[in-house]
């Protein structure tokens, strides 16, 4: 039996998740369908999304901050972080444009999530 709190909601769910059998997962104490789902998921491949900064070149301010655009497998998190720390881009930048592409073959984009202008 694992515990988790679900982080779908506002609610914040107190879970208990039965995985002794993989092929009949039970979660108890969800109070909406997602917190079946998150359960379900914790216990089989659990995601995170994943949110840094990035080193803006000529921008007006130094670094932009960016995320996944989905989640990804929660084991890959600092393989993605090392991969952001190579990354400089040039201003301008804009609300959601793609700093990486499919990062590390994930099948997931690294967005900015802000506007950076250029330096006068």
């Amino acid at each position: 039996m694992k515990e988790f709190v679900c982080i779908t909601c506002p609610m914040g769910c107190h879970l208990k998740v039965n995985d002794d059998d993989i092929n009949n997962i039970i979660v108890t104490g969800n109070t909406c369908p997602r917190g079946k789902i998150y359960g379900i998921n914790e216990v089989t491949r659990p995601k995170r999304m994943v949110t840094s900064s990035v080193e803006v070149i000529d921008g007006i301010d130094l670094v932009v901050s960016v995320k996944t655009k989905e989640a990804i497998d929660k084991k890959l998190i600092f393989d993605v972080l090392n991969e952001l720390k190579k990354i400089k881009v040039k201003a301008p930048v804009k609300i959601g444009d793609v700093i990486i592409e499919n990062v590390l073959n994930t099948g997931v984009d690294i967005v900015s999530t802000r506007n950076v202008g250029v330096k006068k």
